[in-house]
């Protein structure tokens, strides 16, 4: 009874050691999570004020986690640059981003790795995988097509 208690102790460990995990600062200076939005797609778009591509995706961004945010999904931005919090939040404030935005480290780099080029959008599953990671802009409706495309693999493989 003990090494099977013990099997079930290492499988639980494992499948939870496969799970991404990211911990940044909100514009309240509150740690937020991926763990937070387990059960939920989770879109992570890296973005900057400077970066035309990432202003033009904003209003798809907001589209998205407005239609979804009460279901199945959720946007977190990440702000790559070193603003003063003051301006971020103006900026943040005139493009109504809905959606919570996160600070990046001072390097850049977090546990879903280096961002060479802005925007990156990265698709999390419910259970914390990476799915996708995409460099350029991107609409409400590619994540929905990527979010359908990697739930009928997962069926697939009768998962």
């Amino acid at each position: 009874m003990r090494c099977r208690n013990l099997f079930f102790l290492f499988l639980l460990i494992s499948a939870a050691s496969s799970a991404v995990e990211m911990v940044l600062p909100d514009l309240q200076g509150r740690d937020r999570s991926l763990s937070e939005f387990r059960g939920k797609w989770v879109l992570v778009n890296f973005w900057a004020t400077w970066c035309s591509p990432c202003i033009e995706e904003m209003p798809e961004l907001n589209y998205f986690h407005q239609r979804h945010q009460a279901g199945d999904a959720v946007v977190l931005g990440v702000n790559m640059e070193d603003l003063p919090l003051a301006r971020l939040q103006r900026f943040v404030d005139k493009w109504s981003i809905n959606y919570p935005v996160l600070l990046a480290p001072a390097d850049g780099l977090t546990s879903l790795g280096r961002v060479s080029a802005l925007p990156t959008s990265i698709l999390i599953s419910p259970q914390g995988e990476v799915v996708e990671r995409k460099v350029g802009g991107i609409t409400a409706l590619w994540i929905e097509q990527r979010i359908r495309q990697a739930d009928a693999a997962k069926r697939g493989k009768g998962e």
